[in-house]
């Protein structure tokens, strides 16, 4: 039998600095789907990596009076490293300045955009943001800033460059979210985006003078231009799956783009125009995630309240952080985060209900054996409703029906005194129910899972979840999460 294919990338974040907790919230949302759609039996390819050309990481380098391959050698390392202290299952990372895997693929789309006479070059002055790396509409500017980088100055910039007839697609692009041919998930973020597309999109910048920045993929049959980072970056999608080379077609098109809100336009405009110009498939559905606050306020250098992922695995652990950023931050919304809140969830949660009630079970059923029996606990699980929320990307919400279930299996402890009457039966149905979490909680929190699975004898399937455990003898464990703060 073949396996359903499914692709589900992030956005690739520029390596001008190291990672911080917006990031992570992005790629732990990702890891989410992926672990869920290989749990299901799915053949699962997963993508993120990092974005290393464009004018602020050029600028940041020249800052640090570092070259600017090293400066991005250096972040991008970071970037690598977050994946595996979070325990991230991308099965690839790919870098824009990798010019075996990346760049090919990147020449061949311009190429492909050029012979469809979809790229022209024009002299064009105007606000450009070097936060978003783009030229910017006055209408867009809220008191003369840019409302997603109000603390950059905005620069007017005059240039010779290469576009890209982006207004050419336009109608086709809106009928297509119209048709739902292309999901935009949220409904809020879809009918945001609609909002904007009525007034029709307009041609983009797709290139750079080399006096500016010489920093970039050159483009073909042009020494004094490099390729400006739309170009560049969103073909990343095609690159880390192996195009130009045929292989690429295993996977494509992406099932889910994992975008932020400030993404949103890039992956729902430039990127399927792109796609329609080349004559490529389009990915099936985008979804858009908010910002993270901390303590109610906006992260910023300035402020002092950037949040590193790293340092917070140091001290909590991957599992605590995954759980608490997909607990606390509903769909397509801004959530807020700090590390108060993060040790609240863990203690209350995570140690409390989850971890004591594996403990005693795990202990009163090493003393006592368990024994065989029909599993009436597991009525309680909403198990269709937590398959339709998943699917649906409603991962907070999956998040407290299977916590809503320990709470139903702590208090079948309480009422039901195992320790008194020495029920195996009893002991059986909390062994059993405690298998079926630790898999429906595997996309989420993968080593704890992982440990539960290890100590109580089964494999993390979730065909497992309608079989009974087998295991006759359990042993109990080490304490699966100690009390922090």
């Amino acid at each position: 039998m073949v396996k359903k294919k499914f692709y589900v990338t992030t956005t690739i974040p520029y390596a001008n600095a190291v990672p911080h907790i917006g990031f992570a919230l992005e790629i732990v949302q990702a890891d989410v789907i992926a672990r869920w759609h290989s749990l299901q039996g799915e053949d699962v390819f997963f993508l993120t990596g990092t974005d290393e050309h464009g004018t602020k990481n050029y600028q940041t380098a020249k800052k640090e009076g570092l070259n600017p391959q090293k400066f991005v050698d250096k972040n991008s390392e970071k970037f690598r490293e977050l994946t595996k202290k979070l325990n991230i299952s991308n099965n690839y990372f790919i870098r824009t300045t990798d010019k075996k895997v990346h760049w090919p693929g990147v020449v061949k789309i311009w190429k492909t955009l050029t012979e469809k006479g979809d790229i022209y070059k024009k002299k064009y002055t105007g606000p450009y943001c070097s936060g978003c790396e783009r030229f910017i509409t006055e209408k867009e500017l809220e008191d003369g800033r840019c409302p997603n980088h109000p603390s950059l100055e905005i620069q007017q910039l005059s240039e010779e460059n290469y576009f890209f007839k982006l207004s050419k697609y336009s109608d086709k692009i809106e009928k297509l979210i119209n048709s739902e041919k292309l999901k935009i998930n949220p409904e809020k973020w879809r009918n945001d985006f609609l909002g904007l597309i009525r007034e029709g999109l307009t041609d983009v910048s797709f290139s750079r003078d080399k006096e500016h920045l010489p920093w970039g993929v050159p483009v073909p049959g042009d020494d004094e231009q490099v390729m400006y980072v739309w170009c560049d970056a969103l073909t990343n999608y095609l690159t880390g799956i192996g195009f130009p080379d045929k292989k690429y077609k295993k996977y494509w098109p992406a099932d889910v783009h994992v975008v932020g809100k400030d993404m949103l336009r890039f992956h729902t405009g430039i990127w399927p125009g792109m796609l329609l110009s080349v004559g490529l498939p389009l990915p099936k559905e985008v979804i858009v995630h908010g910002f993270l606050t901390v303590d109610g306020k906006k992260m910023s250098k300035s402020l002092g309240n950037v949040i590193s992922p790293l340092e917070l695995e140091e001290k909590y652990g991957a599992d605590s952080i995954r759980y608490v950023l997909m607990r606390t931050t509903p769909f397509g919304e801004d959530g807020d985060f700090s590390e108060d809140v993060l040790i609240n969830r863990h203690n209350s949660e995570l140690a409390n209900k989850l971890g004591n009630l594996v403990s005693r079970v795990s202990s009163l059923a090493e003393k006592n054996g368990i024994e065989k029996t029909d599993n009436k606990l597991l009525k309680k699980l909403k198990i269709k409703k937590i398959e339709k929320l998943m699917e649906g990307f409603e991962l907070d919400k999956a998040l407290n029906e299977i916590f809503a279930f320990i709470d139903v299996c702590n208090e079948y402890v309480q009422s039901e005194k195992p320790w008194e009457s020495k029920d195996k039966k009893v002991l059986y149905e909390l062994v059993d129910s405690i298998k079926v979490v630790a898999i429906l909680l595997w996309p989420f929190i993968p080593e704890t899972s992982e440990k539960i699975a290890k100590q109580f004898g089964f494999e993390i399937k979730y065909d497992e979840i309608g079989k009974g455990i087998k295991v006759k003898k359990i042993k109990k464990g080490e304490i699966l999460f100690k009390r922090v703060g």
